[in-house]
């Protein structure tokens, strides 16, 4: 039996959910946009799954955009708010891909990150002035788990640009951090419902009133004309049940997690020489402060490997992991948040992320401390 050890790419769905989704599915409903019985049956289902989202993000009801998931909301800020008030977007060099290459495509800044991967602040406040639109830093870096402080960069913002509305991409921190508090400085926030439970597929944009956005989406009119296209309504009420469960859950995964990640990255730097803790500094070991990372992110590096390798091995040992972004997974290019980190190409080649998640039980970690150490200790018999 397998130990799943990489829920920061995607976690199982929660059985709540997945009751959820199959009961709505069954049920003989309309399109909620309609006027009948049956689709004012989806409308109210649909509603209460908005009601739901908004408390959950801090926000309003009309403030909630139903997306396909966290790379189309990521898209919709990143495309919708230039189109709406014309300007240039800056960025953290760290972002995700759903983030960055809708940023980059648009010329945006990209603003660089400390050793740590904590944004540059002077770094930030030199980007900007008034002819930016759009900001984005993510509230959770998916492969190092680092927190950004988003008061500190809203204050920036305030300061140089205050014309400017400020996006996070929170995807990789809803089942960890109190997003509603957190990304309360954003006027925009994106999360994905597959990051915490919910099936894959369906996700939201906060986009609070007043902040300019035009939609990328044509046709009907749907989500108050910010994304056309029929609801998906089954998807929306599985994506509520799994986030009421991921808030009402948070507080105990955290209080286990947290231990266990620090067991993981403990034991494993203790069995492997050479072994390198991503954001932290110094050796990793029980002393390390990873108080500015996230409770579920286990992130090494390993000399004198090569990442592609490790995977394989690891699954063969019943291990399921990742070096980086699943979306990069198989990539031969090492991660672009380690390199603008400034961790060295050769060490970042030997990058492995272990991510715990809501169904993370302790013979994962334990399979992980046996199985990591001996692939390492192979890989490094052939160099």
């Amino acid at each position: 039996m397998s130990a799943y050890l990489d829920h920061a790419a995607t976690t199982p769905v929660r059985p709540e959910a997945a009751a959820a989704l199959a009961e709505v599915t069954a049920r003989d409903l309309g399109n909620p946009s309609g006027s009948h019985r049956s689709a004012q049956a989806a409308r109210r289902l649909l509603d209460d799954a908005r009601d739901t989202m908004a408390e959950l993000l801090g926000a309003r009801p009309g403030e909630v955009v139903f997306t396909s998931g966290g790379t189309e909301a990521d898209n919709l800020a990143l495309a919708g708010v230039p189109a709406a008030r014309p300007g240039r977007v800056v960025c953290a060099s760290t972002e995700h891909h759903a983030v960055l290459e809708p940023a980059l495509a648009a010329g945006a800044t990209v603003v660089g990150v400390l050793p740590d991967g904590s944004l540059d602040p002077a770094a930030l406040a030199a980007a900007l002035d008034d002819t930016v639109t759009l900001v984005s830093v993510m509230l959770v870096n998916n492969e190092t788990g680092v927190v950004h402080d988003l008061e500190r960069v809203a204050e920036v913002l305030a300061e140089r640009a205050p014309q400017a509305s400020l996006h996070t991409d929170a995807v990789q921190a809803f089942a960890w951090l109190d997003v509603a508090g957190l990304a309360a400085p954003a006027q925009l926030v994106s999360v994905s419902g597959h990051k915490f439970g919910a099936p894959a597929g369906v996700g939201v944009l906060v986009v609070r009133e007043g902040t300019p956005l035009r939609a990328q989406l044509l046709g009907g009119g749907q989500e108050r004309e910010r994304r056309s296209g029929t609801p998906n309504v089954a998807g929306a009420v599985a994506l509520a049940t799994a986030a009421r469960s991921a808030v009402d859950d948070r507080k105990a995964l955290v209080d286990r997690a947290g231990p266990w990640r620090d067991r993981l990255v403990a034991g494993i730097a203790a069995a492997v020489p050479g072994t390198h803790e991503s954001a932290v500094a110094g050796t990793p070991g029980p002393a390390s402060d990873r108080s500015h990372k996230v409770a579920g992110i286990a992130h090494l590096c390993f000399d004198d490997v090569e990442s592609e390798a490790l995977l394989f091995l690891l699954d063969a040992a019943g291990i399921e992991a990742s070096a980086a972004s699943s979306c990069a997974s198989g990539a031969l290019d090492p991660s672009h948040v380690l390199a603008a980190m400034g961790v060295d190409r050769r060490l970042a080649r030997g990058s492995l992320r272990l991510s715990l998640g809501w169904s993370t039980v302790e013979a994962d970690i334990e399979a992980a401390l046996a199985a990591v150490p001996a692939a390492v200790t192979r890989l490094r018999s052939f160099a």
